[in-house]
């Protein structure tokens, strides 16, 4: 392609250009001038669900467009930089809206399928996988983490669980996402969990504290037990057969024309918001090995088809992911958080039977079973002023429907969450024998 972008401020005119940008190495200069060049001509690979108008789907449109609204005046503001707006009913997407910018220096527009930096967004695909091994009957959540994990055979660490890293409530209160490496040591996933094991808890277990390092170690368990490096594993069992194509755990160099820019944002006395521009496409890698507490790098279309998986009981497009009984454990409210929330497999729970995660790069997702919705509102701008919860409130009374139709569905719901008190003595609650690997 040869030009230049209508959509790019050029390359000469830089007064709007950040101190940071300014002072970027050589090298990704050179890169943003690339993505500069090709952002407009880079084909889309997503593939979306079927999209359907929110008339047919029992939804009212100025609703949704208030919604929308919310996110272009945030914008306008500069309360954010940029977000992918995304609502699917029953399988049927009703809203998917790009607002703002992608990069704000360069006028890089938001796009539907624009790459996100999705931070804790990627645990409860990590959860999802463990939960996975426990259907295939190669660990019970149950289980002490010691079985499999050398590292964690001690007496600190030794009565850990899986059910306590998954729900946060292991007692560990490791605050760093991983320790430092020495020099010449193994840099893996494996060896950084290690540290954690020996570590150990600092609390007694049983009570909710959000740590990285849990998931960090549940990640562990997955490559000890697929016997599969952390993201060839979330690939072979949910980004491919999902058709998840955008989806991965590093920097694609052929996509970062594609990836949205992180601002970060601090308040102001006045409440505005002051941004910092933050990750860059181009820039090195924040940690040097793939973990499980974060690094998912998505679109909202991919992401979207994990979400419907889940809220399909975990199965999408006739292949079953996760038992429904799974899915039914992994949504059950486990260990409190605050007044209005716990904590499951991976998932944070609302009384309302709505289950969600956020992402600390500015990303949030939520399944609405009651109301056969997902919705997401994705963003690169943390700190920022984020109308997530009146956003969700609009999509919810978007809702056309007769009050004795949604308390019906809340029945329902509340019907399949009964089924998990059942579940102690399902199959994949059953200890496994098998020994330490690492």
């Amino acid at each position: 392609m040869s030009g230049q972008s209508p959509f790019i401020r050029p390359i000469g005119d830089i007064s709007s250009v950040p101190a940071r940008m300014s002072l970027m190495k050589p090298r990704t200069l050179v890169v943003w001038a690339a993505l500069a060049l090709c952002a407009v001509a880079v084909p889309s690979s997503q593939a979306l669900l079927p999209a359907a108008s929110p008339q047919t789907m029992g939804m009212d449109p100025a609703a949704l467009a208030k919604a929308v609204d919310l996110y272009r005046t945030a914008v306008a503001r500069d309360d954010l930089r940029g977000a992918v707006l995304y609502v699917a009913r029953r399988g049927q997407v009703v809203l998917h809206e790009a607002v703002g910018f992608r990069h704000h220096a360069y006028r890089l527009p938001m796009e539907k399928d624009t790459l996100f930096r999705m931070a804790s967004n990627t645990k409860p695909v990590v959860a999802a996988a463990l939960l996975m091994l426990v259907d295939e009957g190669k660990l019970a959540v149950t289980d002490p983490v010691s079985k499999y994990l050398r590292s964690f055979d001690n007496d600190k660490s030794r009565r850990i669980t899986v059910a306590q890293l998954l729900t946060h409530s292991s007692g560990l209160r490791i605050g760093p996402i991983l320790l430092p490496f020495a020099d010449g040591e193994e840099r893996t996933l494996q060896a950084a969990v290690a540290k954690f094991g020996a570590a150990g808890p600092s609390a007694e277990p049983g009570t909710y504290a959000y740590n990285n390092a849990g998931y960090n170690t549940l990640g562990a368990l997955i490559e000890v037990l697929s016997g599969q490096p952390l993201e060839a594993g979330l690939a072979s069992r949910f980004y491919d057969p999902l058709g998840m194509v955008d989806s991965l755990n590093h920097e694609d160099p052929a996509k970062l024309a594609r990836m949205a820019t992180v601002y970060r944002g601090q308040r102001r006395a006045d409440g505005t918001v002051a941004f910092t521009q933050g990750f860059t496409p181009g820039d090195a890698p924040d940690f040097p090995v793939i973990r499980a507490s974060g690094g998912l790098i998505s679109t909202a279309a991919d992401y979207a088809r994990f979400l419907e998986m889940y809220r399909l009981g975990g199965a999408w497009n006739g292949r079953r992911f996760l038992q429904e009984a799974t899915v039914r454990a992994a949504t059950e409210p486990r260990v409190k958080v605050n007044n209005s929330s716990s904590y499951g497999y991976g998932w944070n729970i609302r009384a309302d039977g709505t289950y969600s995660h956020t992402g600390s790069d500015g990303t949030m997702a939520w399944i609405d079973p009651a109301r056969e919705i997902i919705g997401m509102v994705l963003t690169q701008s943390p700190g920022g002023n984020n109308p997530t919860t009146m956003f969700r409130t609009l999509i919810e009374q978007s809702i056309v429907l007769q009050s004795a139709d949604l308390t019906e569905a809340r029945r329902g719901t509340e019907a399949r969450r009964h089924g998990v008190q059942t579940l102690i003595s399902m199959p994949w609650h059953h200890a496994s024998p098998r020994r330490p690997a690492t």
